[in-house]
């Protein structure tokens, strides 16, 4: 009776090995091969995408957001910068570095319903909500979402991709 106890121990002890080295495989497999740090003067900028008006800086610190999987950017508005009503195909999450960002909610642009949101603010937007932005005095934001990413403004002849061709 014995053996039998301890050989139905030793029998669930190797499945518990055998599932535990399955996840930790699987974790290997599903972790990023690299990491990245980023101090301010690493950041490269760019000039923002067609998507938004122009004046917007832009870095991508993770991912391509063109792309699917997780991404992380962030954006460089100056004073007086404004995005009208759009959407996102997915979850928007916003952090704002430095300066102000004002956001409301909506499918018209109305500053009497918007959000003042100093830096240290967060936000997030779920996938086809109707949102607005604008700056007074400029501001730093990092977004981080799941691509691929895309803006969709709720009246086409706000999309500045329409003036470009």
């Amino acid at each position: 009776m014995r053996k039998n106890v301890s050989f139905a121990a030793a029998v669930m002890i190797l499945c518990w090995l055998v599932l535990f080295a399955a996840v930790a495989a699987q974790s290997q497999q599903s972790a990023p091969a690299d990491h990245g740090i980023f101090t301010p003067a690493a950041i490269q900028w760019k000039d923002g995408p067609a998507a938004l008006p122009s004046g917007a800086k832009l870095a991508v610190l993770e991912g391509d957001p063109a792309k699917e999987g997780p991404f992380t950017i962030r954006l460089t508005l100056p004073a007086g910068f404004k995005v009208p009503p759009h959407w996102h195909p997915n979850i928007e999450h916003t952090t704002v570095i430095s300066g102000t960002l004002n956001l409301g909610m909506g499918d018209k642009f109305d500053k009497t319903k918007g959000n003042n949101l100093p830096a240290g603010s967060f936000s997030f937007v779920p996938p086809k909500t109707n949102h607005f932005i604008w700056t007074e005095e400029g501001c730093v934001l990092q977004v981080h979402s799941i691509g691929p990413w895309g803006i969709v403004y709720v009246n086409p002849a706000d999309d500045p991709r329409q003036a470009k061709k």
